[in-house]
């Protein structure tokens, strides 16, 4: 069952007796874990019917015995069970599990990981319960997705906005909402966040950050790259070598793969790369300027530039000269 399909059943008021929200995506399971907490009930019916818990302190036989009462002065309770990982033996709310009370919307949160689906109380879970499963967004998959977070609050995002933002972040789903609810709020009469936005009110410079970096190394600008390594030595947190070179081995590895892609349809290389079609040319346009072995020997000076910053073969070079050696290797 998806995030949607359960938001849309409690619009209608439709509720099944569990709710199991499991895995490693916490942004979902909070955003339902907050509307069962504060919009299932009035607010005079929470003061009877609201029961909350948090696994680590929890007891599942209490966590039983409130699931069983019946709602007072309202059709339901709910009952929350928060960082339900946390808590000692979990797989004893079997018996509930099997005949819940119908009155009662019980909601765990199972955070960090999936429970065994190969165990008994796995295969429980799957049989009983409305089963959500989140996993780790693909870094390939945020643009695409920050792009319809931003469109269903009424507002549009720029290709240059949306890159620096996912590309600063990373794939922290809920600091990437957060950020961009602080960025509506200074908008003004506005309905499109640019990158203007995002180095004002994020903190982001628009002309010195990873993302630039990478495209001067792509486009051979050796002028520009060293400019913004001269930011990143005098601005250390806008830019710190354990940042740069994972992201620059993501962007180089995928360049690399086109070598081993056939098809010339940008969005069948697109799907064979991981990547959105969006970025595609610019893949292309680097492989052209750089060829085979030029990607190849990119690709090995990381390897090697990551070893240098970690101490390894290098006597404690200063991480912008670390940086600026490698980028003249690499042109």
């Amino acid at each position: 069952m998806s995030v949607e399909k359960i938001l849309s059943d409690w619009k209608k008021k439709q509720f099944k007796p569990i709710y199991w929200l499991e895995g490693e995506e916490d942004y979902y399971i909070d955003q339902l874990v907050k509307e069962a907490e504060h919009n299932l009930l009035s607010e005079a019916e929470a003061g009877f019917n609201l029961t909350i818990f948090y696994g680590k302190e929890a007891n599942w036989a209490d966590v039983v015995n409130a699931c069983m009462r019946y709602p007072m002065f309202a059709e339901r309770q709910v009952v929350l069970l928060k960082e339900a990982q946390q808590m000692r033996d979990l797989d004893k709310l079997e018996n509930y599990i099997n005949k819940p009370l119908s009155s009662t919307v019980f909601v765990v949160a199972h955070k960090e990981k999936k429970f065994d689906s190969r165990t008994k109380f796995g295969k429980l879970l799957k049989e009983k319960t409305e089963l959500l499963q989140t996993k780790k967004m693909y870094d390939n998959q945020l643009p695409g997705w920050t792009e319809k977070l931003v469109s269903s609050k009424g507002y549009q995002i720029n290709q240059k906005a949306v890159l620096l933002l996912v590309d600063h972040i990373g794939n922290d789903l809920s600091r990437i909402d957060n950020e961009i609810n602080k960025l509506l709020v200074n908008l003004g009469n506005s309905k499109t966040i640019t990158e203007d936005d995002i180095e004002q009110f994020v903190g982001i410079s628009k002309e010195f950050n990873v993302f630039e970096l990478q495209d001067a190394i792509a486009r051979k600008d050796l002028a520009k790259a060293i400019r913004i390594i001269n930011y990143f030595e005098s601005n250390p947190k806008a830019g710190p070598i354990q940042m740069v070179l994972p992201a620059l081995y993501g962007f180089f590895s995928k360049a690399f793969m086109l070598f081993g892609v056939e098809s010339k349809d940008e969005k069948m290389i697109a799907s064979s790369i991981g990547t959105s079609p969006f970025f595609v040319k610019d893949y292309i346009s680097t492989v052209n300027r750089y060829g085979y072995e030029g990607i190849e020997r990119i690709l090995l000076l990381l390897h090697e530039y990551n070893l240098r910053a970690i101490g390894i073969n290098d006597s404690g070079t200063e991480d912008s000269s670390l940086m600026r050696e490698m980028v003249f290797k690499m042109m």
